[in-house]
């Protein structure tokens, strides 16, 4: 199992990274033609702390168990980014974005099992 999380959580931390990377360089309005509409209900400054907050969230996920410092933080991020999903699957409900949902929903459940996995049975020991 121990194995499976750390898995999970590499993946996790790839796909935050580039996402994250993605809405801190390309501009907003770069970000709405390219098929994330949801950019249009925010501003620019919120479009990069999201994107600045999935960086962060790609860190937390792998670096503290690597580097051996402070490893709770591992679960920490995998917390921070299932309330980041909610808040994403909030805002696809409100503009009817079901594809958007699914992508969230998933992305969501996966987070929750490294949450659960680092918190609950197989947490860093040291």
């Amino acid at each position: 199992m121990n194995t499976a999380l750390w898995i999970v959580a590499g993946l996790l931390a790839a796909f935050s990274l580039a996402g994250g990377a993605g809405f801190l360089v390309r501009p907003k309005e770069e970000l709405a033609a390219g098929g994330f509409g949801w950019v249009e209900d925010f501003g620019a400054g919120t479009v990069k702390a999201i994107g600045a907050l999935k960086i962060l969230a790609a860190l937390g996920l792998v670096l503290p168990a690597v580097l051996g410092i402070a490893p709770v933080l591992v679960p920490l991020a995998a917390a921070g980014w299932v309330v980041l999903m909610i808040g994403a699957v909030i805002t696809h409900l409100r503009r009817q974005e079901a594809r958007a949902i699914a992508v969230n929903v998933v992305l969501l459940a996966v987070a929750a099992f490294v949450a659960w996995g680092r918190f609950g049975p197989h947490p860093f020991t040291s």
